[in-house]
Parts: structure tokens; sequence; C-alpha cells
């Protein structure tokens, strides 16, 4: 009984809101009818405007309606929706009880008198609600391997003061114009080709020709490393200009400023990033026991034993004869002022067969050419990053870079840029748009390693060849 009352109320409710649905929509067509008639006759002339009254008074008698609803007054009220009004007062009510037998009158349901014991019927129970399937999870994406992207520049002396000041006033400017280029990447990479102390005894006799003793204030380490250097290389013929103790107060002051030092000891360096540990070695031809370019068996050895440890590995040597002349790179032993430089090339393509991913070179004071040996970038050499009143900037020796390296996971090259700087102003980097260290590299790697595959375009971009098809 419950669900046919139910049912009977929704059909009484649908019949109402037919209703106002039809009441709404004669409305509308009344306005309407009503507005475009009002219109037509008020452009009537009198004459017809009688004419017309007559008419509709005739047609009132025979259709049996009031003439007063055509009349001009009640063509206002169809305008403004007074007829129709009582449509829905005339609706026919529905039953209030629906349970009476067929042909009978329906009765209200008696209500239950206060204290009687009669049980209300219980209610139908809503059927349940509709919930919509689970969206399925979007699938996961792929975790790419890490990468390493890693710069370097060659050789820093940021001034000295001894054995006179030639500092620059405003240390901080040195690094102000090529700061942009040392962001952006997981390590920066540097040689520091000085020392951070305030000792005063030298270890060189300074009073011969052409040797040169650098000291540069501690507190140009904190400049370092709020330019972005991460590590820095202290093998090299100027890390004991001041002896043992000008060599460990560089140590320090670098450690100091959390940046790492690397060419202590044969020992590698270990950093972390992007989640790939990566041990760092650093060689020179005057390297201190086992940092020596000269002994390669000691140093395939060390960097054998740290693969593993490490992901990649990255070796840094200084090396190789200095200035103008010695642009190219050549695969035999360099000499300089009656000095063993090494043979760099077989130095850097034997570390790389024991282990080393990345080898960068720096020392000739130039850049020289690249090669990509068994899939590993080789960097003959940086060039000068660096050299305020220090080092000479006549012709190539201003020609200078930032080296930009993707590693993949296995070391291997990805990618690489050359963004070339040019020194000038006593020894400044700056930014070059004209790209020489870009032509000077290109046209070395050609002449110097014709057979290697890695391209270097004339934006400075560096990939490798794809290998041949079989």
């Amino acid at each position: 009984m419950v669900q046919l009352r139910n049912r009977y109320v929704a059909v009484k409710q649908a019949s109402r809101d037919r209703a106002i649905a039809v009441n709404a929509k004669l409305q509308q067509l009344h306005r309407r009818s009503a507005l475009f008639a009002l219109a037509w006759f008020g452009q009537l002339t009198l004459s017809n405007r009688v004419l017309m009254r007559l008419s509709l008074c005739g047609f009132s008698f025979w259709a049996g309606t009031s003439y007063s609803a055509f009349a001009p007054s009640g063509l206002d009220r169809l305008a403004t929706g007074e007829t129709g009004q009582t449509l829905l007062a005339t609706l026919a009510e529905l039953p209030a009880d629906v349970d009476a037998a067929p042909g009978e009158t329906p009765q209200p349901a008696p209500e239950p008198s206060p204290g009687s014991d009669a049980v209300a019927e219980p209610e139908a129970s809503p059927s349940p609600e509709f919930s919509p399937p689970p969206e399925p999870e979007p699938e996961a994406t792929p975790e790419l391997p890490p990468t390493l992207v890693v710069k370097a520049v060659g050789d820093i002396v940021p001034g000295t003061n001894f054995p006179n000041n030639r500092l620059y006033p405003r240390g901080v400017e040195l690094f102000l114009p090529t700061r942009p280029l040392l962001q952006d990447a997981d390590v920066v990479f540097g040689n520091l080709e000085t020392t951070l102390t305030r000792s005063r005894q030298p270890a060189k006799d300074t009073s011969r020709p052409n040797v040169f003793a650098f000291r540069t204030p501690p507190e140009y380490a904190d400049l370092m490393e709020q330019m972005g250097f991460d590590v820095l290389s202290i093998a090299n013929n100027h890390a004991n200009d001041f002896g043992e103790v000008g060599f460990q107060d560089t140590v320090r002051n670098i450690q100091q400023e959390g940046m790492a030092a690397v060419g202590t000891a044969g020992d590698p360096v270990f950093t972390e990033h992007n989640g790939l540990r990566v041990a760092w070695f650093a060689y020179s031809h005057t390297g201190r026991g086992n940092t020596s370019l000269l002994n390669l068996n000691a140093a395939r050895q060390a960097i054998a034993a740290a693969e593993e440890e490490a992901d990649i590995t990255i070796v840094s040597f200084h090396g190789g004869a200095e200035g103008t002349a010695a642009q190219h790179t050549r695969d035999r032993v360099e000499m300089f002022y009656g000095e063993n430089r090494g043979n760099v090339v077989q130095f850097a393509r034997g570390v790389v067969a024991s282990g080393a991913d990345l080898v960068l070179g720096h020392g000739p004071h130039v850049p020289r050419a690249f090669e990509l040996y068994n899939g590993k970038l080789i960097a003959y050499s940086l060039g000068n990053f660096m050299g305020y009143r220090t080092l000479s900037t006549a012709g190539p020796l201003a020609y200078s870079l930032v080296l930009e390296v993707r590693l993949d996971a296995e070391g291997n090259l990805v990618s690489g840029q050359i963004h070339p700087v040019f020194l000038k102003d006593g020894g400044i980097p700056y930014p070059s748009p004209q790209g020489d260290s870009i032509r000077l590299i290109r046209q070395l790697t050609r002449s110097d390693f014709p057979n290697t595959p890695l391209t270097i375009n004339e934006r400075g971009t560096l990939r490798p060849n794809a290998p041949p098809s079989p």
C-alpha cells in the first residue's frame, strides 16, 4: 500500500510540474501574440480601427467569447500574462488515499490515536546510491637512469700578493662575468694553480728567471665556493710554492669552505651527485708520491681499485709543454725548459683503459684538442681560466672555456658544450661571443685526432658519433 501511495504522489507531482511548464509556455505565447497585435493595431488609421472593432465584436458574438479579451485593454492583459493564471487552480486534485477498492470513494487514512499500539509500516529502503567504478591508476612513468653534468675549467690564479701585491681591489668581481657559466651543473671543477696561505717562506728561488711563486689570500676560497666550485685540483707545479706549510694551508682552506681538494695523495676523493658516487684523482708532472703522471702504472692501479667503490671516475692531470707553441697534442714525451712534462696521450688513454670516465687536462696554458677514447672524453687542455696579473694573455693564451659534459651512469659521454671565454683586463675571464675557443678546439681536434668519433659543431656542441652499422 505504501508503495502504491508513493506512486500516486509521484504522479501527482509530475502532473503539477507538467501543468507549470504548460502555463509558462502559454504565457510566453500570449505575450508574443499580444505584443504583435498591439504593435499592429497602433499603426491602423481611425477608420480602420473602427472597422477592426466591429469585426472583432462580430467574431466574438459568433465564437461565444468576450469581446473585451480582444479589445486594447484585453490585449494589454494578454501581454502581461494575466490570462491563463487559473490553469493550475482548475487542475483536479488527486485522491489523498489510494487504498480504496475499485468504485469506492477513497477515504483519508485515520491517524493513530495517542497511546495506541499501532505500528508504523517500515519505509521502503532507499535504493543503493550509484558509485562509479574506480578510475584506473595512471601508469608509472619509467624512471630515467641518472646522469652527471660536470662543468670544468683550467688554471685559476686570482692574483698574488708575493713578492708584491698584484691582487684585484675587489676580488669577487673577478668571477662575476663568468659566474652564470658555472651554474646549472651537478659538480664544478677547476685547477687551482696557486696557494691559499699567509706563509712568508717560499720554497722557490724567485730571483731566478722564469721562476714564480704564487700566494693568494685564504679568503679567496670563500669567493670560489660562492661562484659555484665544488672540486679543486692542487696537483700542479705551483701547489708547493710555499712548501709544506703552504700546501697544507691550501688544503685546509679549501675544505673549510665545503669544497674537495684533489691531488694531496694517490688516494681518490669521493663526492656524490644524483645518487652517483664519483671518484676524483689528480696528477701532475711534479706530483707528490703517487700523484705523478710520470708514474702511469701507479695511477692505473689506483684508478682500477676505485672502480669497485665509485660509479664514475674523473681524472685531472697537469702536464704537457707550455705556451703558444704547445697547442698541438702529440703522442710523445713533452719537454719544457729541460723538464719532463710527460706523454699526456699515453697517460690519458692509460687511465681510461683502467676505468677513468672523464679526463680533464691543464698546464699548457692554451686550449688543446679533444679525443673520445673508448666512449670516454679526454680534454687535453682547458687553458687558463683566470690569471690576473700573473699569466700571459697574448694570442691564444687568452682563449679559454667552460667545458660542460653530460655523462650517463656508466660514465659514457652523452653530450657536451664548449662555453667560450676570453681573458682580458689583465687576465679576467669574460664570456666570448666570438667563440674563438670553439674554432681553435675544432681545428686542433681535426688535426691531432682526425679519426676520433666525436663531433664538435660550430656552436661548440659535443656529440659522440654513432657507431658504424655492421
